[in-house]
């Protein structure tokens, strides 16, 4: 077996790759893209298409493909093999910078295949040079944007990307106000997912389950979740061949699969990331549910993405861990002494603003047939949209409104009363469960997402009102 740092990352085209393929001076370029968005040149697009070409071929791959996000909540994809045939029956391989850059599917389906447009038919999709192609079953995908001849969005990245646009601009602002001037203001998350695995056979005897994805009739089990004993317990062996086998895709993928444990709900299990900048998040979310469903079927299992498959006992959510950050500093890290931090006030402030002024759009982006059916249910938070920040924030908060800035709130220290355990430094916050978006520590849990959910459209709107009130909140300075 390798060594499993050297398993990371084998089938992703890397900063490490591309330094490795491409000449400096083009690397460089490309970098000025990467981190400071300048425009892509052709002669650079056109090197990055050959270094990786070569790269993907030594890797096996066949074809490839612009991956995207139509607004159907899934991935879309179209291959086009590497071949190119010559006059005298021999071929070559081909993949130029304008392969790269610009594909064109069939735009007439999206967003609605009953109703196609067949008149103007032509979309495009635009490479995202900020998230690494990744090589998937032989093909080597590029995530893109997707949009229809006359140019507008038809998928979700490309709205996501505006919103950090928008966020990252308003940010910096604010912070130049401080005296800083990053490069970039960058949302981060780390989705926590949450999914069922039941047997196939048991699957196929469920006709409502196989149409519909959930349960609709049928006598209530006889066991539940009464004593909750599923949770944290030993993972069953069946479950955790599945398991190994899915980090091992994962990490190969540069998915970083972190945590994985039992759920509250029998047969309900999670899979929760380290933290990234949220594009490339949401695209490495959607590989890892593709990826959940194609294992199971491998270990004769099923596995469910439904929010509420099951009458009576837990569904499945996706938390949404957000932050903000610039290259160097977690701008929602309140420190040792919150209440002396401006700038985490402000940004604080910003957040809570923007969740109260916009949370019909908060709601709305977590809605769907199944969800709402998994909201204010079990241990799901409520469908009303409420923020959390803990008994040490709420005091700081309640200080400045009072205009009584003198108290300092402390972070708490728990003794377990036995000498050879250490001292616990307590958080900033509890995990209030019972809050749709909560501040625990240095970041904002949003709770309310749906395990079947493309998180683009919840972090689209958290990035986009909060940097709308960074606007509004800079010009009252």
């Amino acid at each position: 077996m390798a060594d499993l740092t050297d398993r990371f990352g084998t089938m992703v085209f890397s900063e490490e790759v591309m330094k490795d393929y491409l000449p400096k001076d083009i690397w460089k370029r490309l970098a000025a893209t990467l981190e400071g968005g300048e425009p892509l040149d052709l002669d650079v697009a056109n090197a990055v298409a050959h270094a990786m070409k070569v790269w993907a071929i030594s890797k096996g791959a066949t074809h490839y493909a612009h991956w995207f996000q139509p607004l159907s909540g899934i991935t879309s994809e179209k291959h086009d093999s590497f071949l190119e045939p010559n006059h005298d029956g021999t071929a070559i391989t081909k993949f130029t910078g304008k392969n790269l850059i610009q594909g064109e599917p069939d735009a007439s389906s999206f967003p609605n295949g009953g109703l196609r447009a067949t008149f103007e038919a032509r979309g495009y999709t635009a490479w995202d040079p900020t998230s690494p192609a990744f090589i998937k079953d032989d093909v080597l995908c590029i995530p893109t944007a997707f949009c229809s001849y006359t140019g507008e969005a038809l998928d979700k990245k490309t709205p996501l990307l505006r919103s950090m646009t928008a966020l990252s601009r308003e940010s910096k602002r604010v912070l130049a106000l401080f005296g800083k001037t990053p490069k970039k203001v960058v949302p981060s998350v780390g989705d926590e997912q949450e999914y069922f695995l039941i047997k196939k056979d048991a699957y196929r005897k469920r006709k409502d389950l196989v149409i519909t994805g959930r349960t609709l009739f049928g006598a209530a089990p006889c066991k539940g979740q009464e004593l909750e004993e599923h949770y944290f317990g030993a993972i069953r062996p069946t479950v955790s061949a599945y398991m190994k086998d899915l980090d091992d895709e994962l990490w190969a993928l540069g998915i970083p699969a972190k945590t994985k444990h039992n759920e509250v709900a029998p047969c309900q299990h999670e899979l929760a990331p380290v933290y990234g900048e949220v594009n490339e998040a949401i695209d490495q979310n959607l590989v890892m549910m593709e990826k959940m469903k194609l294992i199971a079927s491998r270990h004769d299992l099923v596995c469910l993405l439904h929010e509420k498959p099951f009458e009576g006992i837990n569904g499945s959510g996706k938390h949404n861990n957000w932050s903000l950050g610039t290259e160097s500093e977690n701008l929602l890290d309140p420190g040792d002494t919150p209440l002396d931090n401006l700038q985490f006030i402000v940004f604080l402030t910003a957040v809570i603003e923007a969740v109260d002024n916009y949370q019909e759009l908060l709601r709305a982006s977590v809605a769907s047939a199944g969800n709402d059916h998994r909201l204010g249910a079990n241990e799901a938070p409520p469908a009303i949209m409420s923020i959390f920040l803990g008994d040490q924030l709420t005091e700081v908060v309640e200080k400045i409104i009072d205009g009584k800035a003198s108290v300092h709130a402390t972070r708490g220290v728990l003794d377990l009363g036995a000498d050879t355990l250490p001292k616990l430094m307590q958080d900033n916050t509890d995990r209030n469960r019972t809050s749709p978006f909560a501040f625990t520590g240095n970041k904002f849990e949003f709770r309310a997402c749906g395990s079947e959910q493309n998180v683009s459209d919840s972090n689209l709107v958290l990035d986009a009102r909060r940097g709308q009130v960074a606007q509004v909140l800079r010009r009252r300075a």
